[in-house]
């Protein structure tokens, strides 16, 4: 009787300890998803910031007298 109910607890111990490990393993997963989408959107940020940049660099004024020009225009 004594083993009977031994084994049934430790049949218990065991299935709440795979209940533990399930959920820290979710938490930590969803934690690895969050750090990949931060990630992710940084890079997108980065991305776009350098493609405006490069626009920006077509339309300067290719010497200073275009520069003077511009100013002179207001259009700067």
């Amino acid at each position: 009787m004594i083993a009977a109910l031994l084994s049934g607890l430790w049949a218990r111990l065991l299935l709440v300890a795979v209940g533990l490990l399930a959920v820290a393993g979710i938490l930590f997963g969803a934690r690895r998803a969050g750090r990949a989408a931060e990630r992710l959107d940084t890079l997108q940020r980065n991305a776009e910031i350098q493609r405006e940049q490069l626009q920006a660099s077509t339309r300067r004024p290719r010497d200073r007298g275009e520069l003077a020009q511009r100013l002179r225009d207001g259009r700067f």
